[in-house]
C-alpha cells in the first residue's frame, strides 16, 4: 500500500511538472530533460509511468477527465450550463486542465492524438441535450449531437481568444456570453427564463462540489448503543 502511494504521488508530481512545461512550450518544444528537471524524478520513474513524451501529452489531456463531474441538476440544460462553466473555472485555476487544452488545441502536435477531449466533451453535451429532449426542455427542431458538436467548437474558439487576449481573466464573461447567444435557439422560453448562466456559477459550482467532497470524508460518529 505504501509503494502504491508513493506511485501514485509520482505520477502525479510528473504529470504537474509535464502540464507546467507543455504549457509554456507546447507539444513540439517541450523535452523530456526539461519535464525531468522541473519534476525532480529520475528518468526511470518518469519511464515507468510514460515510457514516450506522446504517452506522457496524452496523460495530461485526460487528467482533466477526473475531475469531480457536475452534480445531477432537475433541468438538464441547466446542467450543460453547468458542465461549461465548470470547466471554464478549472481553466482558470487549474495548469493540468490548462496544458490539456493547449495540448488538444496545438496543431504543431503531430502524432498526439487530440481527439479524445472533443469527442468526450461532445459526448456529454449530446448525452445531456438528449436528456433534456426527452423532458421537453429543448425547442422541436433541436438536434441534442448537432448542437453539442456546436457548443464544443465553440467553446475551443473563445478559450483560445480568452487565453491569447487576457490569460483566461475575461472566460466567465465570454463563456456567458456564448451561453446567452446559443441558449435561446435551443432551449423553450420557460426553461430559458429559469437558467443561472451568471459569469460566477463555474466558481459557485466547484465550491459546491469541494464541500461534498469534505463532507464525504469526515468521519462518522459512532452511534450509541
Amino acid at each position: 500500500m505504501v509503494q502504491q502511494d508513493r506511485a501514485i504521488r509520482t505520477r502525479q508530481t510528473i504529470l504537474t511538472a509535464a502540464a507546467k512545461v507543455f504549457e509554456e512550450r507546447g507539444y513540439r518544444a517541450a523535452t523530456i530533460s526539461e519535464i525531468l528537471t522541473t519534476a525532480g524524478v529520475t528518468k526511470g520513474a518518469l519511464y515507468f509511468h510514460f515510457p514516450s513524451k506522446e504517452d506522457l501529452a496524452e496523460g495530461v489531456i485526460s487528467e482533466q477527465d477526473h475531475q469531480l463531474p457536475v452534480p445531477e441538476r432537475p433541468c438538464k440544460v441547466q446542467q450543460l450550463v453547468d458542465t461549461v462553466f465548470l470547466h471554464t473555472h478549472r481553466l482558470q485555476t487549474d495548469p493540468l486542465v490548462r496544458a490539456g487544452v493547449r495540448l488538444a488545441l496545438d496543431q504543431q502536435a503531430l502524432g498526439l492524438d487530440r481527439s479524445g477531449p472533443f469527442l468526450r466533451w461532445s459526448q456529454v453535451g449530446t448525452e445531456l441535450l438528449d436528456k433534456a429532449q426527452t423532458q421537453g426542455e429543448l425547442l422541436p427542431h433541436v438536434v441534442p449531437a448537432e448542437t453539442s458538436d456546436v457548443l464544443v467548437g465553440a467553446f475551443a474558439g473563445i478559450q483560445a481568444m480568452s487565453q491569447a487576449t487576457s490569460n483566461y481573466q475575461d472566460l466567465p464573461y465570454r463563456a456567458a456570453t456564448l451561453l446567452r447567444h446559443i441558449l435561446p435557439s435551443i432551449a423553450v422560453p420557460p426553461v430559458l427564463a429559469a437558467l443561472d448562466i451568471t459569469e460566477n456559477r463555474g466558481a459557485c459550482v466547484h465550491k459546491a462540489l469541494q464541500n461534498t467532497l469534505t463532507a464525504e470524508h469526515q468521519p462518522h460518529p459512532t452511534p450509541l448503543n
